[in-house]
């Protein structure tokens, strides 16, 4: 039974080394651990806070990133509406000209077939005139081969100039 129940002078020196331990723990052993923890807890709260700050701003990010890219594609779509519009005006001008064109080229082809047109027949009135006079020549040679003939047709038309006065 020894064992189990310890003698006085060990029990008043194992109480003394406690009481003498528990004291130096206490003046210089939990104050640093208590320290230790409360600058953990403190740099964990800090990292917390930064955290949450870099989330805010993350979120932040993410908003403007979205209205500059809604912005983009607003002006984009001005743009291209822009585009289609001049485009349209640049067909426009472009057909408006061409219909131009076409109808002073139509008017300047009609004016030149028409000049072409008098010409042709000009030139045929004065081949028909040289041809009348070539057969009228031809007529008249056979038919005034002789001196009676020549001045029966001179007393004809010498009638005629009277008459027509």
């Amino acid at each position: 039974m020894d064992l189990l129940i310890p003698s006085t002078g060990l029990l008043f020196w194992m109480c003394i080394t406690f009481f003498i331990v528990y004291a130096l723990l206490r003046k210089f052993g939990f104050p640093a651990i208590v320290g230790m923890v409360n600058e953990r807890k403190q740099f964990i709260d800090d990292s917390l806070r930064k955290a949450q700050e870099a989330n805010e701003k993350l979120a932040n990010i993410q908003k403007e990133g979205e209205s500059i890219l809604r912005e983009a594609r607003d002006k984009q779509s001005q743009m291209l509406k822009e585009a289609t519009a001049t485009r349209d005006a640049i067909i426009e001008k472009a057909q408006t000209q061409a219909k131009g064109e076409a109808a002073r080229l139509i008017a300047d082809a009609k004016a030149q077939i028409e000049a072409e047109k008098a010409s042709a027949i000009r030139e045929i009135r004065a081949e028909m005139a040289q041809l009348s006079v070539q057969v009228a020549e031809k007529v008249v040679r056979k038919n005034l081969a002789d001196d009676a003939s020549q001045m029966e047709l001179i007393d004809k038309l010498l009638d005629e100039v009277s008459v027509g006065k």
